[in-house]
């Protein structure tokens, strides 16, 4: 496992989303992580229970916002190479390529998860 400094800028897997950010702190198995990027958004439903949609709360779950802190588990901080992109438009090609792959098939679970994904949508580009 790498170790990584403060200010080291790598890919954090949090939830069911990845994020490219800043290594500010280390805190023994995590490490505090801010948010300069979305690499993938979060998958939206009960966590769970993925892809059923009966007798769960279907939770809309958001992209942790620009500058955000989160305590990563260390494993799942990995190293980033590249140009870190702009916030707002990481999140659109994140929020799109969710949208592209719940549209491949016709099923309850993507249906709802496409509708709180629309939502969303509203929410973070007005």
């Amino acid at each position: 496992m790498s170790e990584f400094p403060s200010g080291s800028i790598v890919k954090a897997h949090y939830k069911t989303g990845i994020y490219i950010g800043e290594v500010v702190e280390d805190r023994n198995r995590f490490y505090l992580v801010k948010v300069l990027a979305v690499d993938k958004h979060p998958m939206q439903g009960d966590l769970h229970n993925p892809g059923k949609t009966e007798e769960v709360f279907f939770h809309q779950r958001k992209a942790l916002s620009y500058n955000e802190k989160a305590n990563v588990q260390k494993e799942a901080v990995k190293p980033f190479e590249g140009e870190v992109p702009s916030y707002e438009e990481s999140l659109k090609e994140a929020v799109d390529a969710l949208k592209a792959k719940l549209e491949r098939r016709e099923t309850e679970f993507n249906q709802s998860a496409k509708k709180q994904l629309d939502d969303l949508e509203k929410q973070y580009f007005g």
